[in-house]
């Protein structure tokens, strides 16, 4: 009987540990080809898809190469793949004659993949809350996508590729000139790019190019200002022009398998000789073995670093405070000698086994390390008001003063109407939560950031958080706006006291590019850190950035005390 016993034990030891065993197994395995799958989004709680080619005979023990495609406006993850691999809708059958090609909608071709010739890449493409354009939440989606595809696969990190049309054509430019050392290469077709794309064209340095565009684009005189900036900044430039074609360029663009070809030719390197890059956010403040540590939040600031030689280092700068190189790995860097730097005509010798350090003091460089303040602007806490809607937040209106049920609805209609994301079409998906004051709870704060509607006598966590805010509106004002941005622990909260920021278009100030939000939302895009408007945000009586230490600027702060409605910290 105990040696039964002891035989059992031993069975299911060996049973145990043979499922248990990360090398075989049993599982489900996902089959090649295409199909959906999701990824748990911060933004607000949701799964949110994205289609995916996996390769014919795949090897899970074999990196493979990743292709990212970005779809167009009023489009989706599904039709996305279909594109990059050059299938448009197909023709009905027997609906057709003689000039006149009826074909599926991009519903009914929405509904299934049509085989799709082997590429050899992993091949993937996100929803992105569909017309939304590629900032913000959905710039955040395609991280996010990309964090879970190398989750549950081999990929190579040197041949990461992007290539979108329309939107996200415009996305492709953005995603790759804001993070270049991403990607291996990048493929624009006839895109619709933010207009603050236009001054970090010259991050595509190390970028390989190919743009795309039908010369009967309502486009094309867009296309062509980036071509000219492309051959400009980028050292690698293909272009083609469809003669007689209009917005459809990608039906030629991804003919055969193009795409695949092109691309195969780049992989990322992680150290070139020279680094361009320039930024107006510390949320993109890295290029490769360059990092720019301090600057001024909303300034554009650029630094320009190259090696002369080995372990000699020529750098200018504008408007930077602080930087490191890091460059252990670098051909040109031996660590065994100094390495010689000359920074805005500043010569230093240092001896190092990885990288080195340099900030301003009294505006002068040194060779020293900056260490941020604990109160100070940094990544995730350096505005601007749109910052505030960029990632996972909830929308508050506030139950204080004894509201009448009319007036606390309309306190919360107000919210509702701000939290309503509805775009080109009503496309995009988005779902913000709407809370009153008496709802939100303590781990609210510490996930999410929080759009405040009303004053500290109207909204119970206005006057919670009152010592920490830098100023309030008086209640009783009914004609002016106030609106800002301010970090609370590792959050932001958005406080607009008064008139709504959507008063009234800011038509002296209309923001340029395609605007794909919902134009609540995209009206945030106009606002610096603080605004205080009267009667519309186009008469303005104070707006400006906070300084690095979150300190409202002087001159700011005397047009907002000379305003007579404003209680200042």
């Amino acid at each position: 009987m105990k040696y039964t016993r002891t035989i059992c034990v031993l069975i299911a030891v060996a049973l145990f540990s043979v499922l248990t065993d990360s090398s075989i197994a049993f599982g489900q395995k996902l089959k090649p080809g295409p199909q959906d799958l999701s990824f748990f989004s911060k933004a607000d709680e949701t799964d949110q898809p994205y289609a995916i080619y996996i390769p014919q005979n795949f090897d899970e023990s074999k990196k493979y190469p990743l292709v990212v495609f970005l779809h167009g406006a009023w489009s989706n993850h599904r039709l996305g793949l279909r594109r990059v691999f050059g299938q448009g809708n197909l023709p009905l059958p027997g609906m057709n004659t003689p000039g006149n090609i009826q074909r599926e909608s991009d519903a009914e071709a929405s509904r299934y993949f049509p085989p799709l010739k082997d590429a050899g890449y992993i091949v993937a493409a996100p929803y992105a809350r569909g017309t939304a354009g590629y900032q913000g939440i959905p710039e955040q989606d395609v991280y996010e996508m990309l964090d879970d595809i190398k989750s549950r696969f081999l990929i190579d990190e040197d041949r990461i590729y992007l290539t979108g049309l329309s939107m996200g054509g415009g996305g492709t430019i953005w995603l790759g000139l804001t993070r270049p050392d991403i990607w291996a290469a990048i493929a624009p077709c006839c895109p619709a790019p933010p207009e603050e794309s236009g001054e970090i064209a010259c991050n595509a340095l190390n970028l390989p190019v190919h743009l795309f565009v039908g010369d009967e684009d309502f486009l094309y005189k867009t296309v062509l200002e980036w071509k000219t900036r492309f051959e400009t900044h980028t050292s690698h430039l293909d272009y083609a022009e469809y003669p007689g074609i209009g917005h459809n360029s990608w039906d030629y663009a991804y003919r055969d398998g193009f795409i695949f070809e092109w691309f195969s030719q780049f992989k990322r390197d992680m150290f070139p000789r020279e680094v361009k890059f320039a930024t107006r956010w510390f949320k993109y403040s890295k290029a490769y073995w360059v990092k720019l540590d301090n600057f001024t939040p909303g300034t554009l600031t650029t630094v320009n670093a190259g090696f002369a030689g080995e372990n000699n280092i020529e750098i200018k700068t504008d408007n930077l405070e602080a930087l490191s190189l890091n460059l252990a790995g670098h051909p040109m860097f031996n660590p065994s000698k100094r390495v010689s730097v000359k920074i805005d005509g500043k010569s230093f010798s240092v001896s190092t086994a990885d990288g080195v350090s340099f900030m301003k003091v009294n505006g002068s460089w040194t060779n020293r390390k900056f260490t941020p303040p604990l109160i100070s602007k940094r990544p995730g806490a350096e505005g601007p008001i749109s910052a505030a809607v960029r990632s996972n937040h909830i929308y508050v209106y506030g139950t204080g003063g004894n509201p009448s049920q009319e007036e606390l609805a309309s306190r919360r209609a107000l919210a509702a109407s701000a939290a309503d994301w509805s775009g080109m079409g009503g496309r995009i998906m988005v779902f913000p939560r709407v809370l009153s004051d008496k709802e939100l709870r303590e781990s609210d704060f510490d996930n999410s950031n929080i759009i405040l509607f009303g004053t500290r006598e109207s909204n119970l966590v206005i006057e919670k958080l009152a010592d920490r805010l830098p100023f309030h509106l008086k209640d009783e004002v009914k004609n002016l706006g106030l609106v800002y941005i301010f970090p609370l622990n590792d959050r932001y909260v958005l406080v607009n006291s008064g008139l709504p920021w959507w008063t009234a278009p800011r038509k002296s100030r209309e923001q340029g590019g395609m605007a794909f939000m919902g134009s609540k939302i995209d009206m945030l895009k106009n606002y610096k850190d603080f605004i205080l408007f009267r009667d519309s945000p186009d008469n303005i009586v104070s707006e400006g950035y906070f300084d690095n230490n979150w300190e409202l600027p002087v001159g700011a702060g005397a047009a907002m005390k000379n305003s007579g409605v404003i209680n200042l910290k």
